[in-house]
């Protein structure tokens, strides 16, 4: 919990801060500073931390942990009060704004609210008493020079412990504690988003499932063309014939330029591409629920941590904590087709991300000859050549993404990554390839809803 004004006060007056030079400034993260001061013959350390439910200001005899980096409020800080002298130290009001007025040379400066945005109350609306800061429970108020037990007052001849010792000493112990819900909190509030973005996608997957399931459809298509090959004219759109599978009659559509065996057989090599697909997206299902499992461990785990601090690098990204899949960090596009993986990037800075950080030099790299556009990449597998299939499917990608998709059809050129070489002063993403191949291809709208259906779903 926080302090509450009436402890601040207590704070200050034990203090006695007006007087003292501060030597130096240090922010061990972002929410907490520390003045280390010097005066009537003494140094010592004044904490001002804002951390989530345990805001307060106190001496503390415990080393500061030091930042990683250096941030940019304890340089400004150094920079103007390193040196200065304190004039005024004093709470306002009832307000639990603590103003600190600082000399250095001829001005005057400094002002520092450390709870100017904060309710008077700690988590609840509980006021957080003097006494739990007391070794005697039934004490009240808090405790002035005058009245604080001399080193001859304790049995054992010791010293009672100063107001701002204990107030140390129970922050040492239980602060972690005070704002580790509100940091746990935060990861619900960060995982959950994630998880819930993943299950979207997972959906999603499960809805295209449901599409490739219906494929059968298309073999019963074509065993109804074959028995009625009769009723087939040149320049048919349309056959009506009797379903011999559910009843009934049905009206299947014909290809134009194609006989009725060759019909039949285009009806068939949808159903065999259908399967397939059908195949990947259930992989790709499998995959997802395998990380949604991890997400959800990774979540479990932090919520099951107790230290504070280790939970604050992790929201502020300084710490290890799982990540996505990597397929849903990757910028453009991703189509996973026959365990196949392509990706496509649609303008020169996902090109250039792509090319810098996602591919590598056995991976394929297609792109239309004659027109602006995209860089596909087609994902090494090793001892394994890029298929003829998975080629058109890369190709007719390059060419859909590209100024010359009205066309319908393109010269690319192809070559692995290791045969591409960067402009040299050229634009983002520019490349120069060696070693390439040419590849004619004309764009297969049923390739492309294929396609469609392999791709994976970003996060």
């Amino acid at each position: 919990m926080s302090l509450n004004w009436k402890e601040i006060d207590c704070v200050l007056s034990e203090l006695e801060l007006e007087g003292c030079q501060i030597q130096k400034a240090l922010q061990s993260a972002f929410d907490v500073i520390a003045l280390r001061v010097h005066g009537r013959g003494a140094s010592k350390t004044v904490l001002v931390s804002l951390s989530p439910g345990a805001c307060r200001i106190h001496e503390t005899f415990r080393a500061v942990p030091k930042s990683d980096k250096p941030l940019r409020f304890a340089e400004f800080l150094n920079s103007r009060i390193t040196n200065g002298w304190i004039e005024e130290a004093v709470q306002l009001g009832d307000n639990r704004i603590v103003r600190l007025r600082v000399r250095r040379g001829e001005q005057t400066g400094g002002r520092y609210a450390p709870e100017e945005t904060l309710a008077p109350h700690g988590p609840g609306g509980r006021d957080f008493s003097v006494r739990d800061f007391r070794p005697n429970p039934a004490g009240e108020g808090c405790p002035s020079k005058e009245g604080r037990p001399s080193e001859e007052g304790r049995p054992d001849g010791g010293r009672d412990p100063s107001y701002n010792e204990r107030v140390d000493a129970f922050y040492a112990e239980q602060g972690g504690g005070l704002s580790l819900e509100s940091l746990r909190e935060q990861v619900r509030r960060n995982w959950e988003g994630k998880i819930g973005r993943l299950s979207a996608s997972l959906e999603k997957l499960k809805a295209k499932e449901g599409d490739f399931a219906s494929a059968e459809n298309l073999k019963q298509y074509g065993d109804i063309i074959l028995a009625g090959l009769s009723r087939i004219a040149p320049g048919d759109r349309w056959l009506e014939a009797e379903d011999f599978y559910r009843g009934g009659r049905v009206r299947i559509q014909l290809e134009e330029g194609l006989d009725g065996p060759g019909q039949a057989e285009r009806y068939y090599e949808r159903y065999r591409k259908a399967k397939r697909g059908l195949e990947d997206v259930r992989q790709e299902i499998a995959r997802g629920e395998a990380e949604l499992l991890k997400l959800e461990e990774a979540m479990n785990a932090l919520l099951a941590e107790t230290n504070p601090l280790v939970l604050q690098k992790i929201m502020r990204g300084a710490g290890p904590a799982p990540a996505l899949p990597g397929d849903r960090k990757r910028p453009g596009l991703s189509f996973r087709r026959n365990d196949w993986l392509i990706i496509v990037g649609r303008d020169a800075a996902e090109n250039d991300a792509l090319l810098r950080r996602h591919v590598k030099g056995n991976d394929l790299w297609l792109h239309a000859r004659d027109y602006p556009g995209a860089y596909v990449f087609v994902k090494y597998r090793s001892g394994k050549t890029v298929p003829l299939d998975i080629l058109l499917d890369a190709g007719n990608l390059a060419i859909f993404y590209s100024k010359g998709r009205n066309n319908g059809e393109g010269d690319l050129f192809y070559t692995p990554v290791k045969y591409l070489r960067r402009a040299k002063d050229g634009p983002k993403g520019l490349v120069i390839p060696t070693h390439e191949k040419n590849l004619r291809v004309k764009t297969d709208e049923g390739r492309l809803r294929e396609l469609e259906l392999c791709r994976i779903e970003k996060l």
